[in-house]
């Protein structure tokens, strides 16, 4: 009896051992990931000094969060820059610069090619205001893959055109930002698919 008590013990205090150890491993791993969220949660918040003096709290969301919204940014703010002109050659020796710093050699191929083509020496002969207007982005975030639609208007001395720009090509993000390159990110492969008239309008002479 007393040996089938002191087995009968032992087992229990076993037993006991036992549970008290999972219940204190399984305690530890709550508090760990409690923790972990805590810190996570407070690295998202920022205080931003208003007026010099007021600090207020500000939430700092996850890149990929937003990372659709900066692909857009950025298609758009490219194609805005090298499609829209006057006939200014320092405005547009600026505005392919700019341009430049947000896509790779392809986009330095074709602003070549347009030069090669006297493009933009008509843009000043005939004194044409170039502006864009983008109607959609097609974007596949999984592939860095983007396709541009948009209208052109080449505004002239003697007529008015509308022209049909569609153009594609890939994204490529960049290990940190710049104040020439805000969102990161760099077009490659870029290419126009279409950039016919739709539509010319004559303007009544003087």
């Amino acid at each position: 009896m007393i040996v089938k008590n002191i087995e009968e013990k032992i087992r229990l205090a076993t037993r006991l051992s036992l549970l008290s150890f999972i219940l204190a491993f399984a305690i530890c791993f709550t508090v760990s990931i409690y923790a972990y969220r805590q810190v996570s949660d407070s690295r998202k918040s920022i205080y931003v000094l208003q007026d010099g003096n007021s600090p207020v709290l500000a939430r700092r969301t996850d890149l990929e969060i937003n990372r659709g919204a900066e692909y857009r940014a950025h298609i758009a703010r490219f194609h805005s820059l090298f499609f829209s002109l006057i006939p200014d050659e320092n405005f547009i020796e600026s505005q392919m610069r700019q341009a430049m710093y947000l896509i790779d050699e392809s986009g330095a191929q074709q602003y070549n090619n347009l030069k090669e083509r006297n493009f933009f020496s008509s843009v000043l002969s005939s004194s044409a205001v170039l502006t864009i207007h983008m109607d959609s982005i097609t974007l596949d975030e999984k592939k860095g893959y983007f396709k541009y639609y948009a209208t052109q208007r080449i505004d002239r001395r003697s007529a008015v055109t509308l022209r049909s720009l569609v153009t594609e090509g890939h994204l490529r993000d960049l290990p940190s930002r710049s104040e020439n390159n805000p969102h990161a990110v760099l077009i490659t492969s870029w290419k126009t698919l279409e950039n016919a008239d739709r539509s010319t309008v004559e303007k009544n002479p003087l």
